[in-house]
């Protein structure tokens, strides 16, 4: 194959995380291909030149995109023109979907094939996307094991992949080692913090957590009794989490935040509060009981729940089909209901269990290991072929 260049965008953390997962899988093939893109650290890492921080246009909602409109806008207009002035072989899209079939409506007019790795989940929600996609995207690299005949029904050329958390969830530290770096007493229990890797995310939930966290702390009767770890996002930075309410809570609380050691800090929690997303996946894999939390602009929330019409919001219970975890929505996300339900997965040992056993059938729902590598295999087809 010739030398080829492939622009590959997407938005917050995991989107970067398991772009670059990509990437490398297509280095590793060769130094044949050159990239160019939006993301964050991870792909910069791997020597792609990064045309937009992806990390200012990483939001949900209609009011916060409001917010971030300028910068949003301002991205688009790069990535357009670089398409037009160095019109990559392939543009990867990641996610992101408002954001990048936009873009992919742009890549299509100049000629440009477009691969949409991880597809927005148009069967929870705004299924007339499906109709954008088509027009759009050339090839689907579906995640989840049902998406593969959702799209195929539709007339889209997909293919299941697996998903890619399989390949970068893995754990590198013992419970002893991960207690003795973080000065950790072995008698403690860890209850993980995971309010998101959005700035607007963490302003939202982390000061609602912390809260939490304390309620929780009282029902054990022993202060030395639970340490609480907050994983930081390479998009958030200590003093986001600062500002979000983590300084007033240092002296009360016995905290500890993870920055690389992310899955070794996850398989050491006996339990963990965790916004709505990808990380509802990576504690299920990690088989770490949680209760799930999702809370938007008054406005974003009753527009969504028009257009949503499901029996769960997590990622974990869509899959397990059933309530395997407990959600809170909305104005049900308060410090008390969250103490509540965190205390009832440590200390309700029947529950625990039942919410176990339900986490390892979600790890099994999810397949086998190998998406990055399956994903550069469909890149490298699409680069090989005559483009159009």
């Amino acid at each position: 194959m010739s030398k080829k260049n492939v622009m590959i965008v997407t938005g917050e953390a995991s989107g970067d995380l398991h772009g670059a997962n990509l990437v490398r899988a297509l280095q590793a093939k060769g130094d044949d291909i050159t990239f160019c893109g939006m993301g964050g650290p991870e792909l910069e890492s791997l020597g792609v030149d990064i045309l937009f921080d992806a990390a200012r246009v990483a939001v949900v909602g209609i009011v916060e995109v409001f917010a971030h409109l300028k910068d949003i806008l301002s991205a688009q207009s790069i990535l357009k023109k670089r398409l037009v002035s160095d019109p990559p072989d392939l543009l990867i899209i990641i996610d992101l979907p408002d954001f990048n079939l936009i873009l992919a409506k742009k890549a299509k007019r100049l000629g440009i094939p477009v691969f949409y790795y991880i597809a927005p989940q148009v069967w929870a929600w705004r299924s007339g996307r499906v109709r954008t996609i088509k027009k759009r995207v050339d090839k689907l690299g579906v995640i989840l094991p049902f998406e593969e005949d959702f799209f195929k029904e539709r007339g889209l050329d997909a293919e299941y992949v697996g998903h890619p958390l399989l390949d970068t969830a893995h754990v590198s530290l013992t419970k002893d080692e991960f207690f003795t770096k973080y000065e950790i007493d072995a008698g403690q229990n860890c209850i993980g913090l995971l309010p998101g890797s959005r700035k607007n995310e963490i302003n939202t939930l982390l000061p609602r957590f912390l809260e939490a966290a304390l309620l929780l702390e009282e029902k054990q009767g022993n202060p030395n009794a639970l340490v609480f770890l907050i994983p930081q996002a390479s998009t958030i930075s200590r003093r986001d989490l600062d500002e979000a309410g983590l300084k007033l809570y240092e002296d009360r609380l016995s905290i500890r935040v993870i920055g690389d050691d992310r899955y070794n800090m996850m398989s050491v929690c006996d339990g963990a509060v965790a916004a709505s997303g990808t990380v509802t996946l990576e504690l299920a894999i990690m088989g770490v009981p949680m209760v799930v939390v999702y809370r938007l602009a008054g406005i974003t929330y009753r527009l969504a729940k028009l257009l949503v019409k499901l029996d769960h919001f997590s990622l974990v219970n869509l899959i397990a089909g059933k309530t395997a975890v407990p959600e809170l929505l909305q104005d049900e996300v308060t410090a008390v209901n969250i103490a509540r339900e965190l205390q009832n997965l440590i200390a309700n040992q029947p529950l625990r269990k039942k919410t176990l056993e339900d986490l390892a059938e979600v790890r099994r729902r999810l397949g086998d290991k190998g998406a990055s590598e399956k994903a550069a295999e469909v890149v490298i087809k699409l680069l090989e072929s005559d483009r159009t």
